[in-house]
């Protein structure tokens, strides 16, 4: 049975579907079946990886309004054998108001997935930069969420706001749901700034966050706007390092929780 990572942070710039996307990929290209499903109205997952998606065409907006199965919305990622992705489009800023008139609206997705879960190893969610109707669905959906956090002045705000979100999902929608770890990007080795966060960011969170950090990298803000993930753009960049050794870390994460369950 797949796990599902949700990748959530509420404070927009922070390297979330940058994370989602290469995160992705790089699990894929362990060669785990993979599955990146695409749950921001922005669609910036869909579009970074060059897909443009025309309006008659299938996305994540018609399956959690029940029209179509996720089955038939998944679209294979050919360069990545092992890499699949269930696309957005602008139009799922129209189902965060649709949603809200529906039967258990936060369950939606995670019925959805249940359907598909047995063909991946990895389930990844990128969610929207906010803590509405859509981000809870893939909270709920998941079996951990990942926190990227950017290295800059204002990185731990809002984050207190995010963990009560968290721990409101844990009591009344998935007590299952766990921290799958805080990731830091866009560090800096030159400035002090990027070591201060990841102290107080250590000293909060402890082993929960990642060992691998996300290092500033123009190769890296390049990508997206070739339709490429970081691997297939440019494999010896620093990015693509840092994605990399971060996909394995959650690969030895798994195995050893795995190896502790059995």
């Amino acid at each position: 049975m797949g796990k599902i990572i949700s990748i959530a942070n509420q404070k927009g710039g922070v390297g979330k579907t940058t994370s989602a996307v290469n995160i992705a990929a790089s699990l894929a290209a362990a060669e785990k079946r993979t599955l990146l499903v695409d749950i921001d109205p922005q669609a910036n997952a869909t579009t970074g990886l060059g897909l443009k998606i025309s309006r008659s065409q299938p996305t994540i907006y018609e399956v959690l309004l029940g029209e179509t199965k996720i089955s038939s919305t998944i679209i294979k990622i050919p360069e990545l054998k092992f890499f699949n992705l269930v696309p957005s489009h602008i139009r799922l800023v129209g189902a965060q108001v649709e949603l809200l008139a529906k039967k258990d609206r936060e369950f939606l997705l995670k019925r959805a997935l249940e359907e598909i879960r047995d063909d991946f190893d990895f389930i990844i969610v990128d969610s929207p930069p906010s803590l509405g109707i859509l981000t809870i669905n893939g909270l709920v959906a998941a079996d951990t969420v990942l926190i990227p956090i950017q290295c800059e002045y204002y990185a731990l705000e809002g984050l207190g706001q995010l963990l009560m979100s968290l721990r409101r999902v844990q009591k009344n929608l998935n007590p299952e749901l766990r921290i799958e770890g805080v990731l830091l990007t866009m560090f800096d080795t030159r400035l002090n700034l990027s070591r201060q966060i990841l102290q107080q960011t250590r000293s909060y969170f402890g082993k929960k966050v990642f060992k691998t950090v996300v290092h500033r990298n123009i190769r890296l803000a390049e990508a997206p706007s070739y339709g490429k993930p970081i691997i297939l753009f440019d494999i010896t960049s620093k990015g693509a390092q840092n994605y990399l050794s971060l996909a394995q870390e959650i690969i030895d994460g798994e195995k050893k929780r795995v190896g502790q369950r059995t």
